[in-house]
């Protein structure tokens, strides 16, 4: 969807035209030269979410001169099935080919192990591992790899000994989660009979369609920037309401927990212009970006009081630092509600994404219904650690005990509110009990996760 916007873009088709008729070049090569143009632009931007609209940029340029040409096959399409990729990178359409066409693992150079395009490939059940110096100079075609996505390692030409070690580890994977998958519509109870709902993140219908496959509780986290970064012009409340039925219609009846718009100078709209800022991590994001248009939170807002009764809907606001953060928002929601003739408000729940917040969850927690933490940007911020840097990935660590005590600290300062964990850790099950342990209630996690995640809830002990 977003690539479709990208290239439906009023300005960008002119200066493909005028490059054509200016210059008097075929149409490939105003492609290539405009959307260079555009790549280069977005890489010199601060943000890395910005820097990787120039990979979409590259990716689209690709794709556009091999249709212009008549070719319409992907060029990963003889890649033998089951095989490594190697590679410097992945552009975006290259991740979503190689998940759907059964590789069996990509290795690239460039990228962190926290970064989004190595997120991505782990949501859309793809074992990638990323940040590997120098790789394209070891390997051949010749090559033998063994790839452990989960121990974010990779053996280059292994040993006999190492090779069965590897089949012998692969095989009890398998196992395990034929095992899960045979009870992943089971409800997670803990030996000492605790349940603990195991929710899937999602962006999509067609994720969503997965995860209750997949046996989800129902949906942890939709997040609603797919809908406004590929757009030239926000979406109406009608529209909105239209995509959210649409998104959420797999899990009807089940619980569902909307994440409002989460953007800011690191995820810049199209259709706004936004300040440039040094440091866009610390700058304004999610609810601070919502705060200052209101009109952009009051049409989210009039959408999902909208939705119909039989919804079982609750709001999530993403980025809380302060109490004050909350309480404007629960204002805007009951101004929202007035105004369309309702008195059903959904539950209200906070993102616990900063250490202030998990500090001062208690004062949060004077105007939420419950909170939801989202790890990946805790670590982000705990560790001043950005997650897309590979020269600081070893001070990312979302398994150090320091997120352990954010996570107890966030529960102990509102023991009485329900505590969820939407972030990669979530879906860590070697972490599971350690997690239940602070006193999270619920889990959400990538909808291939689902299965292994209940399994493991079901062998953790009292908490």
């Amino acid at each position: 969807h977003a690539h479709h916007a990208m290239v439906q873009d009023e300005s960008l088709r002119r200066e493909v035209e005028k490059e054509i008729q200016d210059e008097r070049v075929s149409a490939g090569s105003a492609v290539r030269t405009v959307f260079r143009r555009w790549e280069r632009r977005f890489q010199a931007m601060d943000a890395e979410v910005s820097k990787q609209k120039g990979d979409d940029m590259r990716d689209l340029a690709r794709r556009l001169v091999s249709s212009l040409a008549g070719v319409h096959a992907h060029a990963l399409k003889d890649l033998p099935r089951g095989s490594v990729l190697v590679a410097n990178r992945l552009l975006p359409s290259d991740t979503v080919f190689l998940a759907r066409n059964m590789a069996a693992a990509a290795l690239l150079e460039v990228g962190a192990k926290g970064s989004h395009a190595a997120l991505f490939a782990r949501e859309i059940g793809l074992p990638c591992v990323a940040g590997l110096p120098n790789l394209l100079e070891s390997v051949t075609e010749e090559s033998y790899v063994v790839v452990d996505a989960d121990g974010a390692q990779a053996i280059l030409n292994p040993s006999t000994p190492q090779r069965v070690s590897f089949r012998e580890k692969t095989e009890k994977k398998k196992q395990s989660l034929e095992k899960a998958r045979v009870r992943a519509h089971e409800p997670a109870l803990t030996q000492d009979g605790v349940r603990i709902s195991v929710f899937a993140n999602v962006g999509d219908a067609e994720d969503t369609r997965v995860a209750i496959e997949n046996g989800a509780d129902g949906v942890g986290l939709y997040r609603l920037e797919q809908i406004y970064l590929s757009r030239q012009h926000p979406p109406s409340t009608a529209e909105l309401l239209e995509l959210i039925q649409e998104t959420l219609q797999p899990a009807k009846g089940l619980p569902v927990y909307v994440r409002l718009l989460d953007v800011g100078a690191d995820k810049p709209l199209p259709f706004i212009d936004m300040p440039r800022e040094q440091n866009p991590s610390l700058g304004q994001r999610g609810v601070r970006f919502l705060l200052q248009y209101p009109d952009l939170l009051r049409t989210q807002l009039e959408a999902l009081l909208t939705l119909p009764p039989n919804w079982d809907l609750r709001i999530l606001v993403p980025m809380v630092t302060l109490p004050s953060d909350m309480q404007r928002v629960h204002t805007c929601l009951r101004d929202a509600a007035s105004r369309i003739g309702t008195t059903a408000i959904p539950k209200l729940g906070a993102m616990i994404e900063t250490p202030a917040a998990a500090l001062s969850a208690a004062d949060i927690a004077a105007h939420a219904d419950f909170l939801s933490v989202g790890t990946n940007d805790l670590t982000q911020y705990a560790f001043a650690a950005d997650r897309e840097n590979a020269s600081v990935d070893s001070y990312f660590d979302d398994m150090h005990k320091i997120i352990f005590r954010l996570l107890k600290t966030a529960h102990d300062e509102a023991p009485h509110l329900p505590l969820s964990v939407c972030g990669e850790l979530a879906a860590r099950v070697d972490a599971t009990t350690k997690i239940l342990q602070c006193g999270v209630t619920s889990l959400s996690v990538a909808p291939p996760s689902i299965p292994t995640v209940k399994e493991a809830v079901r062998k953790c002990g009292g908490r």
